[in-house]
């Protein structure tokens, strides 16, 4: 384990904390989470609305800064870097899938692939091959001139996740990235994530909130409930892309016994 969290990817919280005001009172997001999560590893975030997992995925991915506490990825606390840091960490270290596909229209899926190479200064040359070979990898290799409006809802997630790949970040991200999208086509996107995790070996941290879609793909889930993390369970191997998965886990809108969470460490 000490090994995977010294490789690219590997996450560790330390006490990180989000706190915003609003008038009077302190909205607690994120309120002391401890967790390592390993290179490579497969998380998924559950948890009710407002219970602080995009909270979290956006102090991963260096878009929010914590109230206090440490957020580390590669062996770097992204609470102490600069501005100009955070956005070359972003560029270069961390993909992002959304629930809204975020494709601009105007362009062909080529075109919106290319786009995160021409901030990570890809050579302009190299762009067209490497945004083709990112589409082909997830099955878009006959709409390369289409545009958004052309494909189907799973189609243009899968093309938002050939973006997010293009540059292999070590670290993919992804906000309720079947919220759109059918059980059958939420299935086929969170079995392609799954596939690209296991062949690249890239760490994914998803947020979701499809605890049965997230027992067959991720091998862990971590449960928050008021910014605390109230429960993880690891996923039996064997039913990782099957029909297995966790046991003693409560069900998403669930919030503990007491619907407070204690703050710990959970390595995962």
């Amino acid at each position: 384990m000490t090994d995977k969290l010294a490789r690219p990817g590997a996450i560790r919280t330390e006490g990180v904390q989000r706190h915003f005001r609003m008038g009077e009172a302190t909205i607690r997001a994120v309120d002391g989470i401890s967790l390592d999560v390993a290179a490579g590893g497969f998380v998924a975030l559950l948890g009710s609305s407002g219970s602080g997992k995009s909270s979290l995925l956006n102090l991963l991915a260096g878009l929010d800064r914590p109230t206090a506490g440490a957020v580390i990825v590669d062996g770097r606390n992204l609470a102490e870097m600069s501005g100009e840091e955070l956005s070359r960490y972003r560029r270069l270290r961390v993909g992002m899938v959304f629930q809204a596909f975020n494709l601009i229209p105007t362009m062909t899926l080529l075109e919106n692939v290319e786009l995160p190479m021409r901030f990570a200064e890809v050579d302009r040359s190299r762009r067209p091959e490497l945004a083709r070979e990112a589409l082909v990898r997830v099955g878009l290799g006959a709409r390369l001139a289409h545009r958004p409006s052309q494909l189907s809802g799973g189609e243009q997630q899968r093309a938002a996740i050939a973006r997010a790949l293009v540059n292999r970040p070590s670290l993919l991200l992804a906000d309720e990235p079947t919220g759109n999208l059918d059980s059958r086509t939420g299935g086929e996107i969170l079995a392609l994530l799954h596939e690209l995790n296991a062949q690249f070996g890239m760490t994914v941290v998803m947020v979701t909130h499809e605890q049965a879609l997230a027992e067959r793909y991720a091998e862990r889930l971590i449960f928050l409930a008021d910014g605390k993390v109230v429960a993880d369970q690891a996923i039996v191997p064997t039913s990782r892309g099957g029909t297995g998965g966790a046991t003693g886990v409560p069900p998403v809108s669930g919030h503990g016994q007491d619907g407070h969470g204690t703050p710990g460490k959970v390595t995962l």
